[in-house]
């Protein structure tokens, strides 16, 4: 897996940091608390990027804890390391080294003994085949696997638009397009991640994770609606003139606070053995 970040990517992880909090299940968070022995236990965390997902989970995990973090990117795995918990949740030792390469191509060998694997807005970026890889070695090695905010394709906005669905049905395609012959699968992703599992014979566990952005999250809630309008424009160029009053009213209710976004996402959890 080979893409180049766009600009401004690590100060758009910063900006959405707070919403993926306040969205994970913590639900399936006890559901792996429960299956982890005393440590010290090792947790892959596959996309990294800023460290988000470390700096929440690490400190909700029990016993000793060896952290790798897997992106692609260096300079993002230089900052995520930086800025992760040294504590975990009963007071024992986290440690973290970065692994900088495509994770999509680590076998269960390299995943052996590790405890956990974990993402979190990961899956919507892979293709079906890479999807089935990183499963496979999850099952083969028996690791642990919960991936968290994995969008599936649905949003509501308030006040409700008639070209909110046209948007977003224009954004959905955008995801699932192909880049540089990776064919992406978008929306698609949780279900092709769950029957993945399922083929091995590894039942999953599926919670909703909603992004519900207020007036509390205007700038967020105004820099995803731009990105998600220049997405469905880039799909389908017709819709450039056709939304020009629309994304100027839809910034002006973001700048003042009054639109209101949710973002459908779910959280998967399948425990290996």
């Amino acid at each position: 897996m080979s893409f180049l970040l766009p600009p401004g990517f690590a100060q758009w992880l910063s900006l959405r940091e707070p919403a993926d909090v306040a969205a994970r299940s913590t639900e399936l968070v006890d559901a792996v608390r429960a299956t982890l022995t005393d440590g010290p236990y090792v947790v892959r965390d596959f996309g990294a990027g800023t460290g988000s997902l470390g700096r929440w989970l690490a400190p909700l995990l029990p016993g000793p804890q060896q952290w790798v973090l897997h992106d692609q990117d260096p300079d993002l795995l230089a900052r995520a390391c930086a800025d992760m918990p040294t504590t975990a949740a009963d007071g024992s030792a986290v440690t973290v080294r970065a692994e900088a390469g495509d994770l999509t191509r680590l076998t269960a060998d390299d995943l052996a003994g590790t405890a956990l694997v974990t993402a979190s807005a990961l899956l919507d970026m892979l293709t079906a085949e890479e999807i089935d890889r990183i499963v496979a070695a999850c099952v083969e090695a028996g690791a642990r696997t919960l991936f968290l905010i994995s969008v599936t394709g649905g949003v509501r906005l308030t006040p409700s638009d008639p070209l909110d669905d046209e948007v977003a049905e224009a954004f959905n395609a955008h995801q699932r397009r192909a880049v540089a012959g990776r064919h992406l699968l978008g929306p698609d992703a949780v279900e092709a991640c769950t029957a993945a599992f399922a083929r091995h014979g590894v039942p999953v566990r599926v919670q909703p994770s909603p992004w519900r952005l207020g007036p509390e999250q205007a700038d967020l809630a105004g820099q995803w609606f731009a990105g998600w309008l220049e997405a469905a424009r880039e799909q389908r160029p017709e819709l450039v003139d056709r939304t020009a009053e629309y994304e100027r009213r839809r910034h002006e209710e973001a700048r003042t606070g009054r639109l209101g976004v949710q973002v459908d996402h779910v959280d998967l959890l399948a425990l290996c053995h």
